[in-house]
């Protein structure tokens, strides 16, 4: 049974660094950015018995909105929902109760957070961001 944990004393912030540099979101992302993201977010990990084989992590003011970033399952914990999962423990955390907004960005996992209620912008133009040249590049990478 994999457990979730919003506990930040139990993360393996070695494993998750190793995570999220080979993503394709933050290819290459220094371990010092890690720390600060985790520092500044609302924490889950999950675990198999000590092991942890999951992370995710929600940038929230607790009252309007909250953005759910960094979603990683181990490859060996692939398959199972896990993602839909974590995803659903902050949507339904009490922390997280009445929000107006929970947005996330994914590349190829629409199917997996569609059934919590995810979907497009019902007004992308609305919607603005600005970019680091070094999140201009990964974008590019992408295409």
């Amino acid at each position: 049974m994999i457990a979730l944990s919003d506990d930040k004393a139990r993360l393996d912030v070695a494993r998750i660094h190793g995570w999220l540099a080979s993503s394709y979101w933050s290819p290459g992302i220094a371990l010092e950015r890690v720390e600060r993201a985790i520092a500044g977010s609302h924490c889950l990990g999950a675990y198999e018995g000590d092991r942890q084989v999951g992370f995710a992590r929600a940038i929230t003011d607790y009252a309007t909105f909250a953005w759910i970033a960094d979603v990683w399952i181990d490859e060996a914990a692939r398959g199972e929902g896990l993602g839909r999962r974590m995803v659903g423990w902050f949507l339904d955390h009490p922390d997280f109760a009445g929000l107006r907004r929970v947005a996330l960005v994914t590349l190829d996992a629409h199917g997996v957070y569609a059934p919590l209620g995810f979907h497009p912008p019902l007004r992308p133009q609305n919607y603005m961001e600005r970019l680091s040249q070094e999140a201009v590049a990964v974008l590019e990478a992408m295409r």
